[in-house]
């Protein structure tokens, strides 16, 4: 039976819930971790999407249950020429928590609060948990965005953020605007494409990217460093602090990749470069849809490939009194350099660690050393026995 009244608390079992929990369970720590393994690349990626990341981007803090080890088990070159399909990433992550010896408690948190220097959350089964220590390690659900201006013109039975439009089938023989221009964008055109979508259209206000591999080898150095300097990016100048989020852009967003190239290259997908949506007619054959281009497009359906928008007052679980004691700047919570927020005791990790560690926290590359400094910090502040 799981402790009701761990040491530490993991909110949430996706990749960075689930390093640090590897990280802590070869320490013999007391934790216990809430939340549906990899739920959210499970039910909110779509099937037979490939991933921009390689086998170097593996989960674990202590690199024994690495991508490539699981690779050679299943009897495979431990590194493959093509990108890393999502069902296979899956599979990894299985077998990573299993290996790790990982527990975790399906479960949804509902409300998290704070009384006398203790955290306590209440289950969606009703059940409570106690815990002196929490780390937040929700990712991306809760901060999926669209921007105003377009949620405004589409009707919203017939708009969908990314996030929440993974099943291609259900667009099978639909006319489909994207709206947004960047890596998702370009992926989900192309399986829409070959799920059998009638015509897909993308409106976005830059040039088309190019199609050329990303480069990440940069990346990894970097993120390790952080481990020994976890204050390196916050000790960086405004103008410094830009540059890396501008190499960052460049790898991730000003570029595409090119297995996508044959596949967007169809008659069946038109692209409209340095355009926006300006009016949208609903008819009964579907919508209207005009750019500021002069354009006009006949679509039964559009899916917002606009991203996602850090604001941590968007957690649905946080009680309001724990949300007022939080120190929050531009939607990001404030941390130290061991991740722990204006609360004693809260930790954020994943996404929403950004603005203090860099954008590099956004992708899974951040996942081992965000563990080891987060993990050596909740041991350190374990109490001293009596």
């Amino acid at each position: 039976m799981m402790n009701p009244s761990p040491e530490t608390l993991i909110i949430g079992a996706g990749p960075f819930g689930l390093g640090l929990a590897s990280y802590l369970q070869n320490r013999q720590h007391d934790f216990r971790v809430i939340g549906h393994p990899m739920e959210f690349w499970k039910q909110h990626m779509p099937a037979g999407m490939l991933l921009r990341s390689g086998v170097e981007w593996h989960l674990d803090p202590d690199g024994h249950w690495t991508i490539e080890r699981f690779l050679a088990e299943r009897g495979e070159p431990p590194k493959p020429e093509k990108p890393l399909l999502r069902e296979l990433y899956l599979a990894y992550t299985d077998w990573f928590v299993e290996r790790a010896g990982i527990p975790v408690q399906t479960a949804y948190v509902t409300q998290l609060s704070r009384d006398n220097g203790h955290f306590r959350a209440v289950l969606n089964d009703g059940s409570t948990v106690t815990a002196r220590q929490v780390v937040i390690a929700t990712g991306f659900y809760s901060y999926s965005h669209i921007p105003v201006p377009l949620s405004n013109l589409i009707p919203a039975d017939r708009l969908r953020h990314t996030r929440d439009a993974v099943d291609m089938a259900d667009y099978q023989g639909k006319r489909v605007l994207i709206v947004g221009g960047r890596q998702s964008a370009f992926e989900w055109a192309a399986l829409l494409r070959e799920a059998g979508a009638a015509r897909i259209d993308l409106s976005y206000r830059h040039d088309t990217p190019q199609f050329i591999p990303s480069d990440w080898s940069w990346v990894e150095t970097l993120v390790e460093g952080m481990v020994d300097q976890p204050g390196w990016f916050r000790n960086l100048s405004a103008e410094e602090q830009e540059m890396h989020r501008l190499n960052l852009w460049t790898e991730g967003r000003l570029k595409l990749e090119p297995w996508l190239a044959e596949r967007i290259s169809q008659p069946e997908v038109g692209l409209h470069p340095r355009t926006q949506v300006t009016a949208v007619t609903e008819k009964p054959e579907g919508l209207a849809i005009t750019l500021d281009s002069g354009e006009e497009l006949a679509v039964d359906a559009v899916i917002a490939a606009t991203g996602y928008q850090v604001d941590i007052r968007r957690l649905p679980f946080l009680d309001e009194s724990l949300l007022n004691e939080l120190t929050i700047n531009n939607g990001f919570p404030v941390l130290d350099e061991s991740f722990q927020s204006s609360v004693p005791g809260l930790y954020v990790t994943s996404f929403p660690a950004g603005l203090a560690f860099g954008p590099y926290l956004g992708f899974t590359i951040g996942v081992r050393a965000a563990s080891r400094l987060v993990g050596a910090a909740l041991n350190r502040s374990e109490p001293t026995p009596v």
